[in-house]
């Protein structure tokens, strides 16, 4: 009997086992495999014309197989994926946008300079004077295409093609020969001719005479087309049709004549603080935009003040211990927080309608009067923060009544013993011990509120608009609405002013959030 093996005793603490040569050779494979990738997709961009994204990306790829192929990386391989998120997911956006914040970009403006030239020498006409109307005809296990004069032209002498595959693999020209007697069978039905017009479209007719190449140039239709621009060397562009150059103006980015005609589409260029100058000195969009502003800075302090004063009055109330029934209080007084602030939004919709909601027929029958909440600017704004703050009142009951649990009972004993009333233990106790730590909640809130685009685009969607602007603004418009209304609405799709305003909204809320962390210090200092 052999006496068993006595254990292996454990490597000395700080030396770590080597893996196997199959486990060194897996993760070398997997390593040359990730390496590959990377420069296959680095190359593929590259060949793209996208050197800058095939740098980034080469640069990236290789600090990410570094910090997981290096064993002196070890704490890197779990800061690294939510440093990553990071600078991909919240700092190249912010970068991106306030990049676009510094060009023209728009509707009218969205393609690079090459991309806008080449787009105009694509365009082509049809010479309608020659064009030669076609049908197609089957025969066997092909086809044939029929070229006749146009109904009402003096008669000509019809073409045809020889038997076609149409199946696209012979991009060279057809000859046409004249038709020597009777048309081919019955031509096919438009439904069936539409079915291979990729495969018509891709034909290029010679006609026997040698004139010019027939391109297809309609439903039923064959025809030579001429391009509408011609390019010199310059960079300038000049219509066939007319005697006009239009040079590339790299400050408007627009094909523009010496006269200042433009020709769309425009291209993407850098014009420096123009969008940022504009909100300043450009009257027509100053005035609704410093309204916008005002408006953005009030409905966010009103609603914060409004929801802390309803919020904290019911939190102190339902403190009161002589109150029965203070818990179904509180879960009632929570609903308006539990249900979803969009169906919430929605409801009120319905209830402010002038001519159908039951608040106006409640007012109707008390008062007599149906107010135009809708219609009317400022009674739009008064219906919003109505809205807003009973959104917004239970967050605050909930914080206010935990500041307050907070409170030690001893005081409120003290003060009774002296005499004091609940105005006196609200303004001495209550107050001054609840306000320090809900400073930083309501800066908060307050920035919540002044981005709080869902309340304005269901509500009223900014509306009653200005009269008379170059771009379409609404009287209750914050600037987070009447950005995406610049973006993406009525306005033109004015990306490069829409980042510009993006990006003044992003260093206000960043002002506040230095404020909150500032007073969150400041308060922790003083505990």
């Amino acid at each position: 009997m052999t006496p068993p093996e006595a254990p292996s005793s454990p490597p000395p603490r700080g030396q770590r086992q080597r893996p196997g040569r199959a486990g060194s050779a897996a993760f070398a494979g997997l390593t040359g495999a990730a390496v590959l990738g990377l420069l296959w997709l680095v190359f593929g961009l590259y060949a793209a014309g996208q050197p800058l994204w095939a740098a980034l990306l080469l640069g990236g790829g290789v600090i990410t197989i570094v910090i997981y192929a290096s064993a002196r990386t070890l704490a890197w391989r779990y800061l690294f994926p939510g440093v990553a998120g990071m600078l991909v997911f919240v700092a190249f956006p912010l970068l991106y946008t306030m990049q676009i914040g510094f060009t023209n970009y728009s509707a009218s403006n969205l393609l690079t300079e090459e991309r806008a030239r080449a787009y105009l020498l694509d365009q082509r006409l049809a010479d309608e004077d020659q064009a030669r109307v076609f049908s197609l005809h089957a025969e066997g296990s092909g086809w044939r295409l029929l070229l006749s004069p146009p109904e009402g032209r003096a008669s000509g002498q019809r073409f045809v093609t020889p038997l076609l595959r149409l199946d696209g693999s012979d991009p060279s020209p057809v000859a046409l020969t004249p038709l020597p007697g009777d048309a081919p069978d019955k031509p096919l039905p438009l439904r069936e001719v539409l079915t291979h017009r990729k495969a018509v479209m891709a034909l290029t007719l010679q006609p026997p005479d040698g004139g010019a190449l027939l391109h297809y140039s309609g439903v039923r239709e064959f025809g030579p087309v001429q391009p509408l621009w011609m390019a010199h060397t310059d960079g300038s562009l000049t219509q066939f049709s007319g005697q006009a150059v239009y040079r590339p103006n790299r400050e408007t980015g627009f094909f523009e004549t010496a006269s200042g005609e433009r020709m769309q589409p425009g291209f993407k260029v850098g014009i420096g603080l123009a969008n940022y100058s504009r909100m300043l000195l450009d009257p027509d969009f100053r005035g609704p935009f410093v309204s916008i502003f005002i408006w953005t800075v009030l409905f966010a302090g009103l609603t914060v003040l409004f929801s802390v004063a309803i919020g904290m009055t019911l939190a102190v109330l339902l403190n009161w211990e002589a109150l029965k029934y203070r818990t179904l209080y509180r879960t009632l007084l929570f609903l308006p927080y539990a249900v979803p602030g969009f169906i919430s939004i929605l409801v009120f919709k319905g209830l402010f309608n002038q001519n159908f909601g039951e608040i106006n027929a409640i007012l109707d029958a008390v008062f007599g009067i149906r107010p135009a909440w809708f219609a009317d600017p400022l009674l739009a704004k008064v219906m919003i923060l109505i809205v807003n703050t009973w959104l917004g009142f239970p967050y605050f009951l909930v914080l206010c009544t935990g500041l307050i649990k907070a409170i030690p009972a001893d005081l409120y004993e003290a003060s009774a013993i002296a005499g004091a009333k609940p105005l006196v233990n609200f303004f001495r106790i209550t107050m001054p011990l609840i306000a320090r730590p809900l400073t930083p909640l309501l800066i908060s809130a307050f920035a919540f509120n002044f981005n709080n685009f869902v309340l304005i685009s269901l509500l009223t969607d900014g509306r009653p608009d200005y009269l008379n602007t170059k771009l379409p603004a609404g009287t209750n418009d914050i600037l987070v609405s009447y950005t995406y209304r610049i973006a993406f609405t009525d306005a033109g799709a004015n990306f490069g002013l829409a980042a510009a305003i993006s990006t003044l909204i992003f260093f206000m809320v960043g002002l506040m959030a230095l404020a909150q962390l500032k007073i969150t210090q400041t308060s922790d200092s003083k505990r």
